[in-house]
């Protein structure tokens, strides 16, 4: 489990520093403007797969935290690259690739609240 919440800590490092460049460039221009909205998805989801994976360290069932954590990043990668690049570029990162990315982050969100009915009925590790 150390390696793979490490990676999932080094993505959501790296999706969140995106996130901050993206909303800077925004602010410089009215035809940035349309990164302002991966720019605040990039920082909130890094910001919820950073919590998971807090979370799971102390959970009774960690992979469902993990799992929820890689598909937020994940859909947040997709649906963020996409439009940035249609801003950018004038280019789709690929056909439906922002509709996936939004759908991959709703079911890491459904994903998380099941870990942490989960929880609920766990026996406690301690």
């Amino acid at each position: 489990m150390r390696t793979g919440a490490a990676l999932l800590v080094l993505y959501a490092g790296l999706a969140g520093a995106a996130g901050v460049a993206l909303a800077a460039a925004s602010s410089h221009g009215a035809d940035l403007a349309a990164l302002t909205t991966p720019a605040h998805f990039l920082i909130m989801h890094a910001a919820a797969a950073l919590a998971a994976v807090a979370v799971a360290a102390r959970a009774s069932r960690p992979s469902l935290f993990l799992a929820a954590a890689l598909l937020l990043l994940a859909g947040v990668t997709l649906f963020s690259g996409d439009v940035s690049m249609r801003a950018l570029l004038q280019e789709r990162l690929f056909p439906m690739a922002a509709p996936v990315g939004g759908t991959t982050m709703i079911i890491g969100w459904l994903v998380a609240a099941i870990a942490g009915l989960t929880e609920l009925f766990a026996t406690p590790r301690d």
